[in-house]
């Protein structure tokens, strides 16, 4: 199918032009000014752009998608707490996977994402069928997916540092060969870029994976020339812990493994020294800020200006939505931007508006090492593209568009969105699924609750307080 998109709005380097753009198949195939003889071809229909903006889609760089079933029920606690109270209360069934995965991906596609990384956590004894659960949800939406099945091989408790408490930990429940032999089947099963699914492997992070689970995933990845992902250094307790477990820090352990390159994404990165930052930059590796997740647990602000001026690509996620709670990812975004003004008194270092789109389209594909098919308005490239309204009330009055759009409060502005040049979002609405019904699925299948009691975290708080040099109370 080809089409065009007349008259829109579309950022340049002097400002905004108004352009026509040829869609065909799933390629831009054309960028020309509004009314222009070579843009008038045989296109099936055409778009009326005028008074809207044209940007490539945003990537939800990190996110658990299977975390919506808690979204606002956990208590402020820092990650390792936090954790234990997740995993003591995570969904085990096949279809809250499938409708958390929907409610996932309409919530990115409604702020501005046409992909999603989907750092998957998995049904005990029902692996494959996770998978294949998100990868339904997915395919129906048709968004573009990138599943990191999340995978350990060491139990959540020998997560937090020992200290001066040497402690024994039970076995995890899969050993490291199983959990390889799951990757492979589920590489084997889904991973199907042209269908728009990518499978990636996703070690949760130092904390809680072995040496062997890390260089099983490394040489998968080098197998299949697939992406690699994990947390890295969320926490100052991970950061804690690297020292115990390696002698040095979590950065320099992954990269004397081989685990970073320019295929590597990392979330959060918030305590990483002048070391770990030319390591990052001198492997390609990419950076996924998580603001939001990052201050409601307490993890700290990543120093993503330094990032940034060491030349480490950078983009945003919004993490989890039961650790941030929501997937709006221009709210992500601009939490992303304003909140390093308040750590670099040069203002000239400051994240400006045009640079927070381009760090979440160019450096999100970039992350993905997709940087020469999607991310920027470009011939050639994958048509992945949204559309904004620009006569949105919350978009109002006429100032710029996109600092409108990153610095304000931006409300059902989305008016299309396209993946692989197939319309999935049109006028503000999900075109391939019924969003009424995935509401009412949601609704029925949860209900209101407060004060839950996590035996989990009561196991491991008083441990946590003292390894962390925190008063107990009682």
């Amino acid at each position: 199918m080809s089409f065009l998109i007349q008259q829109v709005l579309m950022p340049v380097d002097q400002g905004y032009a108004t352009v026509d753009v040829d869609i065909e198949a799933d390629r831009i195939t054309a960028i020309v000014p509004q009314n222009s003889p070579l843009s008038r071809g045989n296109q099936s229909f055409t778009v009326k752009g005028q008074n809207k903006l044209l940007l490539p889609g945003f990537v939800n760089a990190h996110t658990h998608s299977s975390e919506m079933w808690q979204r606002g029920i956990i208590p402020p606690l820092p990650l390792e707490l936090w954790l234990a109270e997740l995993y003591d209360f995570t969904p085990l069934e096949l279809e809250q996977v499938y409708l958390s995965a929907l409610g996932t991906a309409v919530e990115t596609l409604l702020s501005g994402g046409t992909s999603v990384v989907d750092h998957l956590v998995l049904i005990p004894g029902q692996e494959i069928e996770t998978v294949a659960a998100a990868v339904r949800a997915y395919q129906e939406i048709g968004i573009r997916a990138f599943i990191g099945p999340l995978i350990q091989d060491e139990a959540l408790a020998k997560g937090i540092p020992d200290g001066d408490t040497k402690r024994e930990h039970e076995a995890y429940l899969r050993s490291t060969s199983e959990t390889l032999a799951l990757m492979q089947e589920m590489i084997d099963q889904f991973h199907n870029p042209e269908a728009g699914v990518n499978i990636l492997v996703a070690p949760t992070g130092i904390q809680l994976c072995s040496e062997a689970l890390f260089e099983g995933c490394i040489e998968l990845s080098d197998r299949y020339t697939l992406c690699r992902h994990a947390h890295l250094l969320e926490t100052k307790a991970q950061k804690l812990l690297a020292q115990e477990k390696y002698g040095c820090s979590a950065v320099e352990y992954l990269n004397r493994i081989g685990y970073l390159n320019s295929r590597t994404s990392l979330a959060h990165c918030v305590w990483l020294d002048e070391a770990d930052i030319k390591i990052l930059a001198e492997t390609h590796s990419t950076v996924v800020h998580n603001p939001l997740s990052n201050l409601r647990l307490g993890s700290g602000i990543a120093p993503i200006l330094k990032y940034r001026q060491a030349g480490v690509n950078v983009t945003f996620g919004c993490d989890g939505a039961a650790s941030n709670d929501s997937q709006d990812l221009l709210e992500a975004i601009k939490m992303g931007s304003l909140l390093h003004n308040t750590t670099e008194l040069d203002y000239h270092h400051w994240i400006t508006p045009r640079q927070a789109i381009k760090m979440a389209s160019f450096g999100g594909a970039k992350g993905l090492n997709l940087a020469d098919e999607l991310g920027s308005l470009m011939v050639g490239k994958k048509a992945d593209l949204v559309l904004y309204d620009l006569t949105n009330l919350s978009l109002l009055p006429r100032t710029d568009p996109i600092g409108l759009l990153v610095l304000g409060r931006p409300t059902n502005v989305v008016d299309s969105v396209w993946v692989n040049g197939e319309q999935v979002v049109a006028d503000g609405k999900i075109t391939r699924i019924d969003t009424d019904e995935l509401r009412k699925e949601l609704f029925e299948r949860s209900q209101w609750m407060v004060n839950r009691q996590s035996e989990t975290v009561r196991q491991l708080e008083s441990h946590y307080r003292r390894v962390m040099g925190l008063l107990d109370y009682s």
